[in-house]
């Protein structure tokens, strides 16, 4: 079933289906590391997927780990 891309699409990941229902894809680690209780790894995490157009699945992880790698 194709799906209808919004013009955000490519940014957020949004997109619709033929019964007009909006879903939002987004990796599932992605998730793991907003649910941290450490603030500043998710700080640094938001500021590195919000200048992606894309995913980096493997920039993010730095973002997040910061000097803990």
């Amino acid at each position: 079933m194709p799906l209808v891309q919004y013009d955000f699409s490519e940014l957020y990941g949004w997109v619709e289906d033929r019964f007009g229902v909006s879903w939002q894809i987004s990796p599932t680690i992605l998730n793991d590391m907003m649910d941290d209780k450490d603030s500043e790894a998710i700080e640094r995490d938001t500021k590195a997927f919000l200048e992606m157009k894309k995913f980096n699945l493997d920039e993010l992880k730095k973002a997040y780990l910061g000097d803990k790698e």
